[in-house]
């Protein structure tokens, strides 16, 4: 069993696709997906508004994450924000998870970045766990918002 990570390329859109249901369905969200293909296309390929990494076991896809720079004035540098990890089930406990995380570290690192941040639904204790496993620190004092209406 070979195991590697990988940027994605514009014809990994569509599995890219697949995993993002996946997840919103795992998350109760799936009715929120509006995202297709051609748009995922435009924004990671295109116009670069994020970027992907692909997990593969043996060359398949097994998960993925998408990722984006922010910033932070208090600090005056570049942050990675971790928008979406996901490992199909039936390949969970094999360390491809903290595999993406690392990944997604060593990226952090490499492009000078402040911190590295993500979030989880309160509700998600298993994803939870297993962040604070890996030695990451819940916000508990901040409360983030959203507006989807402008």
């Amino acid at each position: 069993m070979v195991f590697q990570i990988r940027q994605a390329k514009p014809d990994d859109t569509g599995i890219i696709l697949k995993f993002i249901c996946a997840l919103a369905e795992y998350e109760k969200m799936l009715d929120e997906v509006t995202a297709t293909e051609e748009i995922l296309y435009d924004s990671l390929f295109v116009k670069k508004q994020a970027e992907a990494l692909i997990a593969e076991e043996d060359g398949v896809p097994v998960g993925f994450a998408v990722y984006f720079h922010n910033f932070s004035t208090f600090k005056g540098k570049a942050c990675l924000y971790l928008e979406d990890l996901f490992v199909l089930p039936e390949h969970r406990g094999k360390g491809y998870g903290k595999s993406l995380l690392m990944k997604l570290a060593e990226i952090a690192k490499e492009r000078g970045c402040e911190r590295f941040d993500w979030s989880v639904l309160k509700w998600n204790e298993p994803s939870i766990k297993f962040y604070k496993s890996l030695g990451a620190e819940p916000l508990d004092e901040w409360v983030t918002f959203r507006l989807t209406k402008y």
